[in-house]
């Protein structure tokens, strides 16, 4: 998306002209509206750069130093999309969230080793480029990481007429973060008897919408702008809210070395990712009474006759984040957290064995 040759993603098929005059635009492809977009979002881009950033708008590869303030630096790095919930923005016709969704999951996604996010590329497919889209998505990918503190170093955008539905596009997202050594989250710290933590989550994130839509819009036949049985949010609104990043709330916390494990609560729900977190031989207990699950998740399950265990393995039931600590530690961490105004509580321990118990 901020490269020179992010126009080129379509590919030679069209490209130049014929002896019937043929040109890659009659193809399809419009050179010159991608390089307008380009020039749009040139100080979203920008406006991200840190002091370690070293290339700019254009270059082929993104260039980036290494800080010097971390010792024994590791790099972790991940790549992650935003799935299915961009069929909700195409029908609400709302894209400025879902940039801000893929930055931030990514940033969680290197959070749970205890790093720290320095930059994010980003690749974006359409099928006839829409210069006002374009700019949205830019845009909130360029808020995102700003809020994070990471640069937007640079990205792709490709323009593919015969693959892409009129109004759909796709999107992607690498990030590479630091952590040091000492600071690394491996699992290794953890004990049995040690305590969960939860953060709650904004919403459903980026994971289940294949079956949230499928209640929503096929079963129960609600649209974008009609009210979810049971709760107060218009359907859109409810699932357009944007997946949050928990790197503010647990930075100090990392710094400090209070976390001995993090749990990014994605697809899989809390069975599925929890134990990530763990090293062989443990597992977790989570007790259900110790949170309200949120109204959209009940509405989801009601209207989809869908079976409790089924909800939890989609999805995050309203448990964003686990943090793991030490018992001693953990109700100085929710008080900590709560005074940030974040909601967060106890809501289990490890044990020895594997997986995920579930009690009242």
């Amino acid at each position: 998306m901020t490269d020179s040759a992010a126009t080129e993603g379509a590919g030679t098929e069209g490209q130049g002209t014929d002896e019937q005059g043929m040109d890659y635009r009659s193809a399809g492809v419009d050179l010159e509206k991608a390089e307008r977009a380009k020039e749009g979002i040139r100080e979203l881009v920008e406006g991200t750069r840190d002091r370690w950033t070293l290339s700019g708008l254009g270059s082929f590869g993104g260039l980036y130093q290494v800080p010097d303030d971390v010792a024994e630096p590791i790099l972790v790095s991940s790549a992650d999309g935003v799935g299915t919930k961009l069929k909700v923005a195409f029908r609400a016709g709302v894209h400025h969230t879902v940039g801000r969704d893929l930055v931030n999951h990514c940033v969680n996604d290197i959070l749970v080793q205890g790093a720290r996010p320095l930059f994010f590329l980003d690749y974006l497919a359409t099928g006839e480029m829409d210069e006002g889209v374009v700019e949205d998505l830019v845009r909130g990918i360029a808020r995102a990481c700003s809020e994070n503190g990471c640069a937007l170093l640079g990205g792709e955008t490709a323009q593919m007429p015969d693959f892409y539905a009129e109004g759909e596009y796709d999107m992607a997202g690498f990030i590479v973060g630091i952590v040091g050594r000492e600071q690394l989250l491996d699992g290794s710290r953890v004990r049995e008897g040690d305590v969960l933590v939860g953060l709650t989550s904004s919403g459903l994130h980026t994971n289940g919408y294949t079956l949230a839509r499928r209640i929503l819009f096929e079963r129960a036949g609600l649209g974008v702008g009609d009210t979810i049985p049971g709760t107060d949010e218009t359907v859109g609104a409810a699932l357009l809210r944007v997946h949050r990043s928990y790197l503010h709330p647990l930075k100090t916390e990392l710094e400090r070395g209070t976390v001995r494990a993090l749990a990014h609560i994605t697809g899989g729900g809390i069975p599925g990712n929890l134990p990530r977190a763990l090293p062989q031989g443990l597992g977790a207990t989570v007790r259900k009474e110790t949170w309200k699950v949120p109204a959209l998740f009940r509405a989801l399950q009601e209207l989809g006759r869908v079976e409790e265990e089924e909800m939890f393995r989609v999805f995050n039931m309203g448990v964003g984040m686990i943090a793991v600590v030490a018992p001693e530690e953990s109700r100085g961490l929710v008080d900590r957290l709560r005074d940030q105004g974040e909601a967060a509580w106890i809501l289990g321990e490890v044990m020895a064995g594997s997986g995920v118990r579930f009690a009242p």
